[in-house]
């Protein structure tokens, strides 16, 4: 049980620098955002094959399977207050792990094909990766963080229920996740750059306190020593 904290608290700062990391690369650095020409996109990604593959595999690949131990761990530490929630809320968490596993492995298949075709026939690389494209975003919500929204507002909700967890952090949680849930609507999908810079702050905060030893048992155990 301590030993999935702690692996709980390292999954939440790594997804957090993950994340980060990423969005350092993809917006400042390569500036994929704002590349809206189909072929310079498609040439980017080819000059910066190594860069692109390596984000994908840190960003996605990664950043899911650390996100089912996190979502393990907190299952632990919050069930016994809240078991109903933590169950749909694990869950949620291991659907887009899977989700976000899938995204980055279709990206780097795909990257590794285009890049093949783009030596001989760009036109073509170009039309590939514009079939393609919208599958790795779909898989990896860039259409509406409605589950990395569910998991964060459930676990919070969980842990507010349960008595754990600083009451700040729930809060937090609680508006990240709402903010995550309502970017599934078309109009409101440019707040996903909202949710990612918060979550990431979630992420910090929840691995600082996985990291440190449970404070309510902590205090229990005081309690309940003999004198």
């Amino acid at each position: 049980m301590k030993a999935l904290q702690k692996f709980g608290g390292i999954a939440a700062l790594y997804m957090a620098l993950a994340h980060l990391t990423g969005l350092i690369i993809f917006i400042v650095i390569l500036d994929y955002i704002s590349i809206t020409d189909l072929a310079q996109k498609v040439a980017m990604n080819v000059d910066n094959q190594a860069v692109v593959f390596s984000t994908n595999l840190l960003m996605y690949v990664f950043f899911g399977f650390f996100l089912i131990v996190f979502s393990l761990a907190l299952y632990n530490r919050l069930k016994a207050g809240a078991p109903a929630l933590m169950q749909v809320a694990t869950a949620i968490g291991i659907i887009w792990a899977g989700s976000l596993i899938a995204s980055g492995m279709v990206a780097n298949a795909a990257l590794t094909s285009v890049v093949s075709l783009y030596a001989t026939d760009p036109t073509q690389a170009a039309l590939t990766w514009q079939g393609i494209e919208p599958v790795m975003d779909g898989l990896g919500n860039a259409n509406g963080e409605i589950l990395g929204g569910l998991m964060t507002l459930l676990i919070s909700l969980a842990a507010l229920r349960a008595g754990e967890l600083p009451k700040s952090l729930n809060a937090l949680g609680l508006v990240v996740g709402a903010v995550g849930i309502i970017t599934i609507i078309p109009a409101l999908n440019a707040l996903v750059a909202v949710f990612g810079l918060t979550q990431i702050i979630w992420f910090i905060w929840m691995g600082i306190v996985l990291l440190r030893s449970n404070p309510v048992k902590a205090a229990a155990s005081v309690v309940l020593r003999p004198a």
